[in-house]
């Protein structure tokens, strides 16, 4: 299991972009490299980047994380979509699974969020931090309690963060998608029966496309969401209002 953060743009002229991913297995294989090759891919178009760098670390090792982030250089934005969901009934729920999910869930977007900010601060940077949560924080679903709770810790940590960085002109929101269908969506949700209950609750009567997502991080990352921040975006369809 990987976790990769990624760094976009090392051009002078434009933003630098911390990218945080984790590989997902599956018995199908690996489900990051098409994720993060249209993540980097759409997010370049819009940041016009020119030069994608990757650093591979594990976000679990506190150590290794910090060692590695220091040499990264400046940072502008961050975008942390490390995430894992090990979803187990209630009584059921493993220790392992627990903090497996605490761990990059929360712990490493707590970790990774502090290190770039504390350099943003140093430099003077206006930055911009966006948190992928899930619209998973707001509404209980069944085998799910470990990773709504550790989203639900998200949202609370995305408002905390709001308040004690926008003094220093450090804005911080989160994105909360429905199901995004992703290659590891795709696999989950492909299922008519499956995904018939879920759909028939969200009002545009679908799931969200990855540009779905990226689009809405866009926008919480430039500067026409100047005035926003400690929001939770909500990119769910219409799930929650129904």
């Amino acid at each position: 299991m990987t976790q990769t953060p990624t760094i976009l743009s090392k051009e002078p002229w434009a933003p630098t972009v911390l990218l945080s991913l984790r590989a997902v297995s599956h018995p199908r294989g690996s489900l990051l490299p098409s994720l993060v090759r249209y993540h980097l891919w759409s997010l370049c178009c819009v940041l016009q980047c020119t030069g994608i760098e990757t650093l591979c670390v594990d976000l679990g090792d506190w150590d290794a994380t910090e060692a590695a982030l220091s040499k990264v250089g400046a940072i502008d934005l961050l975008v942390n979509n490390a995430g894992v969901a090990v979803l187990q009934p209630f009584l059921e729920v493993t220790k392992e699974a627990f903090d497996r999910s605490f761990d990059v869930n929360l712990r490493a977007v707590f970790h990774v969020s502090q290190i770039i900010s504390r350099q943003m601060i140093a430099r003077g940077v206006q930055g911009a931090i966006v948190n992928v949560s899930s619209q998973a924080s707001q509404r209980a679903l069944r085998d799910h309690a470990v990773y709504c709770s550790t989203k639900s810790a998200l949202d609370m940590l995305t408002k905390v963060m709001a308040l004690e960085l926008g003094p220093h002109k450090i804005r911080v929101n989160s994105v909360n998608p429905t199901v995004v269908m992703t290659d590891m969506g795709r696999i989950y949700w492909s299922e008519p029966q499956k995904a018939a209950p879920m759909i028939s609750r969200i009002p545009l009567g679908k799931f969200a496309e990855v540009d779905d997502v990226v689009n809405s991080i866009l926008f919480l990352l430039s500067d026409k969401s100047a005035m926003t921040t400690g929001v939770s975006l909500l990119v769910d369809g219409g799930f929650l209002v129904s």
